[in-house]
C-alpha cells in the first residue's frame, strides 16, 4: 500500500502509474477523505484536551455549567469519533485500490506485447522425430491421469503417477536443497492462511476472485508459500543488522484461477493445486539494495533451469502485464514443444514496501529510527508445470523421456521407459 504523505507529494506520478497498469484510481476523493480525516482529528483532539482541562479542576470549582459541558464533549466526541471510523474505512478501502509505482526501467506497454525479453539461455532441441505433447507422453508413458484425476478432484484435478511422481519429488527436493546450501532459511509455509495475510501480499482486493475460501471464518489456502512468508514478520519491527531475510520456503498452492477461464484448459500448465519452492527476502528500505537482490533471486532460478539443461529466456515485464504491488518484474518462461513456444516458469518481483506497509513489518536503524522494509519473491520451482518442460524436451525418438543428469541419483533411473 502506498501512504497518503507519497501520494500527496506524486499525485501525477500516482495517477500515471496506475493507467499504465490498467487501474483506475481516484486519487481526489481519496485526497478529500484524507483532508476531512485531519479535520476530524484536530476537532477530537481539541475536544479531549478541554474535556482534560475540565477534570484537572477540583470538584467545588466544578460549577454546574462545568457538567453541563462535559456531557456535551462527551455527545460531541462520539458523532466525531464515529465520523472519523467512517471516513477512516473509506480511506483505506480507496487506498487498498491504489497499486505500486513500477521503477523507471519498466518498460510501459498495455498488455504482455509490452514485455520486453532480455536474455535467453540454451538450444532449443532440434528433434528428427514429431514430438509427442507431455499428455501424449504422460498416457503413452503412464505417467499421469487427467480423467480420474477430474473424476475425483473436479475441472483441472490430476494424479501423478509412476516415474512422474518421484521426478515430482525429486525436483522439489533438489531445488530445495540448492537454495538452502546457498544460506537461504528453510522453512515449511502453512497453506490454510487469514485473510489479512491475502491482504498484505496484495492477493485481495484485486485478485479475491482466484482464492479459495474455506468455511471456517477468516480462513483461506495460500496461493503461494510468497504469501504466509511474506507475513512471517507482520507486526514486527526487525533490527537492520539482521536483515535481509531470505528463506526458501516449501508449500502446497491453490489457486481457483478464475481470471484465466478458458486458457491453458488440456494437461498441467494451469492447475487449481500444485506444488512450489518459494524464494522470499524481507530487506532494507533501499531500492539500490533491493536491485541487487532481485538480481542474486533471478541467478538463482536461471541455475536451476541450467543444472536441467532446459532451454529459457528472460522478460522484463511491462506495466500492463507485471501486476499491482510490483515495482519491478522478471518472468523466466522455459521452452516447451507442444507449445511452439517458452511459457512461464518463474517469477521474479521486487515490492518495495508496498505488501511490508500493509503487514506492518519494520525495522529499527541504528539512529533508533524506523522504516518498512522492502519484499522480494521469486518462483524457485512450481511443480507440476516444470514437468511439462521436462517430459517434452527429454523425450526421444523411441517415446521414452531421459532423465536429466543432476536428478538421476535422487530418482534412482536414467530414463522413463514403456511399461511392459
Amino acid at each position: 500500500m502506498l501512504s497518503i504523505e507519497f501520494i500527496r507529494q506524486n499525485k501525477e506520478k500516482v495517477k500515471e502509474a496506475a493507467k499504465n497498469k490498467n487501474r483506475e484510481v481516484n486519487l481526489e476523493k481519496i485526497l478529500e477523505l484524507d483532508d476531512l480525516r485531519l479535520e476530524l482529528t484536530h476537532k477530537i483532539q481539541k475536544l479531549r484536551e478541554e474535556r482534560n482541562q475540565i477534570a484537572k479542576k477540583p470538584h467545588s470549582a466544578q460549577n454546574n455549567q462545568g457538567f453541563v459541558r462535559g456531557r456535551k464533549i462527551k455527545e460531541e466526541l462520539k458523532k466525531l469519533e464515529e465520523q472519523l471510523a467512517i471516513n477512516n474505512q473509506q480511506l483505506n478501502k480507496l487506498l487498498s485500490y491504489v497499486p505500486n509505482v513500477p521503477l523507471d526501467e519498466v518498460p510501459i506497454g498495455k498488455d504482455a506485447t509490452g514485455n520486453k525479453a532480455i536474455k535467453k539461455w540454451g538450444e532449443i532441441p532440434k528433434m528428427d522425430f514429431t514430438p509427442k505433447s507431455h499428455i501424449e507422453l504422460g498416457k503413452s508413458l503412464d505417467l499421469f491421469n487427467l480423467e480420474r484425476g477430474a473424476k475425483v478432484s473436479g475441472f483441472r484435478g490430476y494424479f501423478l503417477i509412476n516415474e512422474l511422481a518421484r521426478l515430482h519429488f525429486a525436483l522439489l527436493f533438489y531445488v530445495f536443497n540448492k537454495l538452502t546450501n546457498k544460506g537461504y532459511t528453510p522453512i515449511i509455509a502453512p497453506a490454510v492462511i487469514k485473510g489479512f495475510v491475502h491482504f498484505g501480499a496484495a492477493q485481495f482486493p484485486w485478485s479475491e476472485q482466484d482464492v479459495y475460501k474455506l468455511n471456517d471464518d477468516d480462513a483461506y489456502l495460500a496461493g503461494t508459500a510468497e504469501q504466509p512468508v511474506t507475513a512471517y514478520f507482520s507486526n514486527e519491527i526487525l533490527n537492520e543488522k539482521d536483515l535481509p531475510k531470505k528463506f526458501v520456503a516449501f508449500s502446497p498452492c491453490f489457486r481457483k484461477e478464475a481470471g484465466a477461464y478458458g486458457k491453458d484448459t488440456k494437461g498441467l500448465y494451469r492447475l487449481h493445486e500444485f506444488w512450489k519452492v518459494e524464494q522470499v527476502i524481507i530487506g532494507k528500505n533501499n531500492v539500490q539494495e533491493a536491485k541487487k537482490l532481485h538480481e542474486e533471486l533471478q541467478k538463482n532460478s536461471e541455475e536451476i533451469l541450467q543444472d536441467l539443461e532446459l532451454p529459457y529466456r528472460v522478460l522484463l515485464m511491462c506495466t500492463g502485464d507485471m501486476g499491482e504491488p510490483q515495482i519491478k518484474k522478471y518472468d523466466t518462461e522455459t521452452w516447451m514443444p507442444s507449445r511452439n513456444a517458452y511459457g512461464e516458469t518463474m517469477s521474479n518481483s521486487i515490492m518495495g514496501d508496498f505488501q511490508t506497509r500493509r503487514l506492518n513489518i519494520k525495522y529499527r536503524k541504528p539512529d533508533g529510527k524506523t522504516e518498512f522494509c522492502f519484499s522480494l519473491n521469486n518462483t524457485a520451482l512450481a511443480s507440476p508445470r516444470i514437468l511439462i518442460a521436462l517430459l517434452e524436451n527429454y523425450q526421444q525418438k523411441d517415446g521414452s523421456v531421459l532423465i536429466p543428469k543432476v536428478l538421476q541419483t535422487l530418482v534412482g533411473f536414467e530414463r522413463i521407459n514403456f511399461k511392459k
